[in-house]
């Protein structure tokens, strides 16, 4: 009878590591993806609002603010899971020189039995776009 709990207990720890090892496998996942999805919407929606019109005339470097808000938010609407919630918040936008600063927060839900709990993820760029000469 001893020797049975026993094997009860390891297959029951063995049950609840897997659970934990998916659970922080999924925010692993779910965190890179935003990070690197962050980095490269927010560099394509800068290459999208350049002013092309300015710098060909006066050589001045600059973005239009809402042509790259409306680029931000279309690029990663397009790339993210429908199943989660996303925050956007933009800190600054500079249009001259061309910097923005945002943030992204999204929810990542893990489940076990009848536990439900919720972790917010955050990341938060700060990039200012170069022109080579």
């Amino acid at each position: 009878m001893k020797e049975s709990f026993w094997g009860i207990f390891v297959i029951g720890l063995g049950v609840l590591s897997i659970f934990f090892i998916v659970l922080f496998q999924n925010l692993t996942n779910t965190d890179e993806h935003n990070s690197q999805l962050l980095k490269e919407v927010t560099e394509a929606a800068m290459w999208d609002a350049f002013d092309y019109a300015s710098y060909r005339t006066s050589g001045t470097i600059r973005i239009y603010r809402e042509k790259f808000v409306e680029n931000f938010i279309r690029r990663y609407a397009e790339s993210v899971s429908t199943t989660r919630e996303y925050t956007i918040k933009f800190y600054d936008i500079n249009e001259l020189p061309p910097k923005v600063s945002l943030s992204v927060t999204s929810g990542v839900v893990g489940v076990g039995g009848s536990t439900q709990m919720t972790f917010d993820l955050q990341n938060r760029i700060d990039a200012i776009l170069e022109v080579p000469y």
